[in-house]
């Protein structure tokens, strides 16, 4: 009965830990998704001497903008672009679940902001 309870234990915790993981995983992923995108903004901006003027569209209408771009979280995240002649902002927000309340941010700039609970990711 000992046994039972302490193998119990070890599996609450093994869970625990595991969901973590994949929580951090899918945020960082998120981070690499917009990392990309801000590759294909700042490529933009090489080639036109100028960004695209985008008012806060989604994650499809991104892709379709930037053919390059494909987000790998997009079950987990819905993906936000602004941008004007001079600047861009990124937003990654989470969808369901743990990550609900996840925002993660990449301005033109280069500075990053990392919003609500995400996990054991707290900074950029």
């Amino acid at each position: 009965m000992v046994v039972m309870v302490i193998i119990a234990v070890l599996s609450v915790i093994a869970m625990n830990a595991y969901g973590n993981y994949m929580t951090r995983n899918k945020v960082q992923a998120a981070k690499a998704d917009l990392v990309a995108l801000s590759l294909n903004l700042e490529n933009e901006l090489q080639r036109q001497l100028t960004y695209g003027v985008h008012d806060g569209i989604k994650t499809d209408d991104i892709v379709k903008a930037y053919k390059g771009w494909h987000p790998s979280q997009s079950n987990s995240f819905r993906y936000v672009l602004t941008s004007g002649a001079t600047y861009y902002d990124l937003r990654a927000e989470g969808l369901n679940g743990p990550l609900s309340t996840c925002v993660l941010e990449l301005r033109s700039d280069t500075t990053g902001a990392v919003a609500g609970n995400c996990g054991s990711v707290t900074t950029w």
